[in-house]
């Protein structure tokens, strides 16, 4: 078996931009006839850069190879030109040609992939969404405490068991900093009253994704504590694991991390430091489902459990449940709601969720298939955005970035 082509598609996500901007996507074709889809998670670069750097680590490291091979697929390319260590880019390319392979050598076997790296350990895998509270004008706003617990007791609701916010952006490229005795109380807030209206039925996930220096997310942290959250999401910066795990040696919070990180050598570093005990890794940037199983396998010598992040399309979310289903120190999944919208659109047939639990489906390779029409219709994406944002100025310790923070692709 060898694979003959790839094509990329990147589609624009519609308003208001739940899962980001757009998703890319690739689909392999083998000279026997069998197409396998991946994800590619990378935002450093617009789609149009990435489309071509997808072309040629195509051509360079998997056009003519067999699908199977993928430690030498993950190897070529992780050392290409010299360099040998983790690229947000080039890692992000590899894990979605190496999700497509994946894809392929399930549906040749004819088995789920999960099947295939250890098989089966979870018949249902609990999740959690974002809070996405919508005000009278029916835009979103993250700033309303009333609007927040609302939404969180309507996810409740609807099955689900954990619920994630983050009431103390915005985030900065000039992070990390200190926090505001302000947006420090209203934080406090949040999860004063969201604990209150969910009692112990439902986790609360505190997100900060990289905001603040050691000392003011050990002062915040103290002030959650009391309303026991499940955990504080990537407290400091990635990039020092020290740092972090002087913040997790200061607080009861399990502090999770890693959405932003690739391969087992950065998560390495987050274990070897106590940064993180729950790994958040994304698999459209990690380098792909069999280096995600080795994090998790390493992660679970150091008794330490995955949560793997999705702010993406739902062919990642597809890797995601494979790997999941097959791990034993499975914590939680991301969710995006329920998988109803475009999530659902775009796909043959929606992931199923069931009261608060992702079904892993049955079916062979990744168990989804694209549809294509809605592919088409919504490709290429136009326009000049990024996947993510973040806020250009420097945190204002006086005054938020209230415009910042209303603009629906610029939070998780």
């Amino acid at each position: 078996m060898k694979v003959a082509s790839c094509q990329t598609h990147v589609v624009a996500v519609p308003p208001p931009h739940v899962g980001g901007m757009y998703w890319i996507f690739v689909t392999l074709q083998t000279e026997c006839g069998i197409e396998g889809v991946g994800e590619v998670y990378a935002s450093t670069f617009h789609p149009r850069v990435m489309v071509s750097a997808i072309e040629d680590v195509f051509e360079r490291y998997l056009k003519g190879e067999d699908p199977h091979h993928i430690e030498r697929f993950f190897r070529q390319a992780y050392s290409s030109g010299f360099t040998q260590r983790p690229d947000l880019t080039m890692m992000g390319i590899i894990s979605g040609l190496e999700m497509a392979c994946w894809d392929i050598i399930g549906k040749a076997a004819g088995k789920p992939v999960y099947e295939l790296i250890g098989g089966r350990v979870h018949d249902k895998l609990r999740s959690y969404t974002y809070l996405y509270p919508v005000n009278r004008a029916g835009e979103y706003d993250y700033d309303s405490v009333e609007l927040a617990v609302e939404c969180a007791l309507e996810n409740m609701e609807k099955g689900f068991t954990a619920l994630k916010f983050d009431p103390a952006g915005p985030y900065t490229a000039y992070s990390g900093h200190q926090l505001s005795l302000e947006d420090i109380d209203k934080s406090a807030t949040f999860c004063r009253r969201i604990r209150e209206a969910v009692g112990n039925k439902c986790d609360l996930l505190f997100g900060t994704h990289g905001q603040m220096v050691p000392s003011a997310a050990i002062r915040l942290a103290k002030r959650l504590e009391p309303y026991d959250p499940l955990w504080f999401e990537e407290p400091v910066p990635p990039g020092q694991a020290e740092a972090m795990g002087r913040v997790a040696a200061n607080t009861s919070i399990p502090v999770a991390a890693g959405e932003r990180l690739t391969t087992k050598y950065e998560f390495h570093d987050l274990l070897t430091h106590k940064a993180a005990s729950i790994l958040q890794m994304n698999l459209g940037r990690v380098g792909g489902i069999l280096e995600a199983k080795k994090i998790a396998g390493m992660a679970e010598a150091f008794y330490a459990q995955i949560a793997p992040h999705l702010y993406n399309g739902p062919i990642g979310a597809a890797a995601s449940i494979q790997l999941a289903t097959a791990t034993p120190n499975f914590l939680i999944q991301e969710s995006i709601g329920t998988w109803d919208g475009f999530h659902a659109e775009i796909l043959q047939e929606k992931i199923e969720w069931r009261d608060g639990c992702i079904i892993p489906s049955t079916k062979p390779g990744l168990g989804v298939e694209l549809n294509m029409e809605v592919v088409k219709a919504h490709s290429p994406y136009t326009g000049k955005r990024l996947h993510l944002l973040m806020d250009p100025k420097p945190y204002d310790y006086k005054t938020r970035s209230d415009d910042w923070k209303r603009q629906p692709d610029a939070v998780e």
